[in-house]
């Protein structure tokens, strides 16, 4: 079976991270969680007093990026990879609403953006990698052989989110969310540099009611579908 990329893109809390693990685990291909990138270099601002609810210092983000390494470990304990930041496992760490307050202003950085784009082309350049993001099948693999975009209604991705952080043991509210979910799509949709949009031969799917394996299902469906044409 010949391999492709698969390039999963749309607004946060769609659950693009599940479906893109789960095909990568039924593909046995790469799977590279782009969010988790972001994330990384978030918290790292935030650690070093770069980024505040009421500052952003870009500049000295900006300046730090050589020092910043990103690197996946698979944990198979887990079955998946984990976010390393500097050496240091971070996966814990960049799932919190502080960070996901702070991640969509860090993403809209465009120096930020090239150096893990650029990251990001490089894991992809054998092909049979599974990637999600928000400008995955416009920007980092504009000739993705399948692109799929995720969407959901606000209410239902804040209600989604708050579920997974409660069973964390994270102490937030639903508002706090769906306040957090709504901002992020704003910024998403509104930045200069590669704003999450749909492209042109993507295909949609509104997962507002469609538990997880239906939505396996279909869309490995769709991976079927493209491979007996490549």
């Amino acid at each position: 079976m010949k391999n492709i990329t698969i390039a999963i893109d749309g607004f946060s809390s769609t659950g693009k991270s599940t479906l893109a693990k789960q095909l990568a685990k039924e593909l046995s291909y790469v799977y590279v969680d782009t969010g988790a990138m972001y994330r990384a270099v978030s918290l790292f601002a935030m650690q070093n007093q770069y980024i505040g609810p009421n500052f952003f210092d870009k500049k000295a983000l900006i300046d730090a990026l050589p020092k910043i390494q990103l690197e996946f470990k698979f944990n198979n304990n887990l079955g998946f990879a984990e976010m390393y930041l500097n050496g240091e496992n971070v996966e814990r760490e960049i799932r919190t609403i502080e960070v996901s307050n702070f991640v969509s202003r860090v993403a809209e950085v465009s120096e930020v953006r090239t150096k893990l784009v650029e990251q990001q082309q490089e894991m992809g350049t054998n092909k049979a990698i599974v990637m999600d993001g928000r400008d995955i099948g416009t920007v980092v693999f504009p000739a993705a052989e399948l692109k799929i975009f995720m969407t959901a209604s606000a209410e239902t991705r804040a209600q989604r989110r708050f579920d997974e952080l409660k069973q964390k043991g994270d102490n937030v509210s639903y508002e706090e969310v769906l306040k957090n979910v709504v901002e992020r799509d704003y910024i998403d949709t509104h930045r200069q540099d590669s704003p999450l949009i749909i492209a042109d031969d993507a295909i949609e799917i509104d997962n507002s009611y469609l538990n997880r394996e239906e939505q396996f299902t279909a869309v490995l469906e769709l991976v079927n579908e493209v491979v007996k044409t490549v």
